[in-house]
């Protein structure tokens, strides 16, 4: 979702370094105008101190402006320690003097989208227009689907996880019921942390012997893959079938035919930027009743227990927009 603002930035000859950790990376690698990208060796969680200390004092003098996606202090720390003149981000978690080229933060009912919240950081008009798009290299593409043995557009992927939690994941057992009916062999990808979801989906459609070696007609590949070797599967897929996730802003940023399911959370905060993307959600299908006047409530678990803004969504609406 950074990526149009790094555009903008490229455009006006400015030479870009990202510092990314290191899960997050491979995908300003995909981005053309990168020149380099710098990895953050800081675990989740704590600020850190000494360690963002250290790391910015190997950065002094190296760079003339910071741009700052998060609202975090700790993200603004790095760039004031390593002495950047310019510092431009989002007023936020007490960054007054750590930011010096601020801008107002827009209350939360008011936000834009994310891609136009960050790419106002550029200063520019027109930011609302922005698409992000990522570019992978035609040999790590061809590299991946060998590994596989699979064609180009010859499967489909499915990405059942949500890192924020079981309010934005559509059923495991719809996601089986819909790979059960796809014409083409079925990856399900995720992190090591959506394996058990995707070994169910594996299962119901595979049956209790699910192959291992990948020979399956649907393959669990989650926590089994590098980003890099992710995002050269998605952007080889026919099609792809996602929550609200980063792989569902992966597969827009490749123009991938998409369906998007969203539950707890908003398309209209965080959609795929896609032409080819349909979006399922419940809140704004006027045929639905009786209305989610509950969503978007953006919380990790259901509050009121029933999860029906995804559980409603059937295999079959979803099929109907592959």
């Amino acid at each position: 979702m950074t990526e149009p603002l790094l555009k903008r930035l490229a455009a006006r000859g400015e030479r870009i370094t990202v510092a990314a950790v290191p899960w997050v990376a491979p995908v300003y690698r995909a981005m053309p105008q990168v020149a380099e990208v710098l990895l953050l060796p800081f675990a989740r969680g704590g600020v850190q101190w000494r360690a963002r200390r250290a790391y910015a004092h190997n950065l002094r003098g190296r760079f003339e402006r910071a741009y700052l996606g998060p609202n975090s202090l700790k993200s603004a720390l790095i760039p004031w320690w390593a002495g950047i003149a310019t510092r431009v981000g989002y007023t936020g978690e007490f960054r007054i003097g750590l930011v010096n080229a601020r801008l107002p933060n827009p209350p939360s009912g008011s936000r834009p989208p994310m891609v136009a919240f960050y790419s106002a950081l550029s200063g520019e008009a027109g930011v609302d227009a922005d698409r992000p798009q990522l570019h992978l290299a035609p040999d790590a593409l061809a590299a991946a689907l060998s590994a596989q043995g699979l064609a180009s557009q010859g499967f489909y992927v499915l990405a059942p996880g949500a890192e924020y939690g079981p309010a934005k994941r559509w059923p495991a057992a719809h996601f089986a019921a819909l790979a059960a009916r796809l014409d083409l062999p079925v990856l399900l990808l995720g992190s090591a942390k959506d394996e058990p979801v995707c070994a169910e989906i594996a299962a119901q459609v595979n049956g209790d012997e699910v192959n291992q070696s990948g020979a399956g007609r649907c393959v669990n590949l989650a926590g089994r893959t590098s980003l890099d070797e992710a995002l050269a599967l998605i952007a080889g897929a026919r099609a792809m079938v996602s929550n609200d996730s980063g792989l569902m802003h992966v597969a827009a940023a490749f123009g991938l035919p998409q369906v998007a399911i969203f539950g707890s959370s908003s398309p209209l905060h965080t959609p795929p930027l896609n032409a080819q993307a349909q979006v399922l959600w419940l809140k704004n299908d006027a045929a639905y009743q009786p209305p989610l006047d509950c969503a978007p409530c953006f919380a990790r678990v259901c509050p009121l227990g029933h999860t029906r803004c995804l559980h409603d969504i059937a295999p079959g609406q979803v099929l109907s927009l592959l």
